[in-house]
């Protein structure tokens, strides 16, 4: 494909973006928590935008990405805790969710955090992939702790933003629904998704790829034999007295 092919789909992803944005940024059920929802929008997509011009994402990623982002903004509309699923599925099969598994809480949340870690895991890899070294094993596992590791810090962050806003806007943007353990699920499910798109793409490529094993066993292959840590400070310091002894 073409640069202007690929900035062409990018756009259009984009532009879809802002429609549905639009869409449902009219009369959300509660605009303080719409707001705060939305602020990785407002960052995320600058970002993306700016990320493109010199590492354009390949279509699959994008895809992912604007799927994600699609749904994180119906529980933005809706506020994560209301999101009316259960009536949807109700409407269509006669029958709810929440009726059909004996749940007693909006899981919209719970889903949306599974979805977090199983679509965004490909970009994070074609990050990964495109700017390090990276090889064989490493090029899964690096992923899956990027993904842990934001996942972990968004719950921090939720956590940080309850306790400056309080009330009860804290509370619905924390979206706990009674559970303690919340935020240890979303993270939960967070890592079950990564661990899931990371083995699908491990799968894949295993199949696909000739050099798949060969790389994983290069890629844990011992590269340096002497320990680093204290011997590599002692070789560093003593270059540096040779440098300036040399000047």
């Amino acid at each position: 494909m073409s640069r202007a092919a690929h900035d062409r789909f990018a756009f259009i992803a984009l532009v879809a973006f802002s429609i549905i944005w639009l869409a449902l940024a009219i009369e959300p059920l509660h605009r303080p928590e719409w707001l705060l929802e939305n602020v990785i929008v407002f960052v995320g997509v600058p970002v993306l935008v700016l990320l493109h011009w010199h590492l354009p994402l390949s279509r699959i990623s994008i895809s992912l990405i604007f799927l994600f982002m699609c749904l994180h903004e119906v529980g933005a509309h809706y506020t994560y805790a209301e999101v009316p699923y259960d009536r949807w599925f109700e409407s269509l099969t006669g029958r709810g969710l929440n009726d059909r598994f004996d749940w007693e809480r909006n899981h919209f949340d719970r889903v949306i955090h599974f979805l977090y870690g199983l679509l965004i895991t490909y970009p994070v890899r074609e990050i990964v992939l495109r700017m390090s070294h990276a090889k064989g094993f490493w090029t899964y596992l690096f992923p899956v702790l990027i993904v842990i590791s934001t996942s972990t810090i968004f719950e921090l962050l939720e956590w940080l933003a309850a306790i400056i806003f309080g009330g009860d806007l804290g509370v619905a943007y924390l979206g706990m629904q009674g559970d303690i353990w919340d935020a240890q699920k979303d993270m939960a499910l967070a890592a079950a998704g990564t661990i899931v798109a990371t083995v699908i793409l491990a799968g894949v490529n295993s199949v696909l790829d000739r050099d798949f094993a060969r790389e994983w066993e290069e890629s844990l292959r011992i590269k340096h034999a002497e320990p680093l840590g204290e011997v590599e400070i002692a070789r560093l310091l003593a270059e540096s007295k040779d440098a300036e002894d040399a000047g």
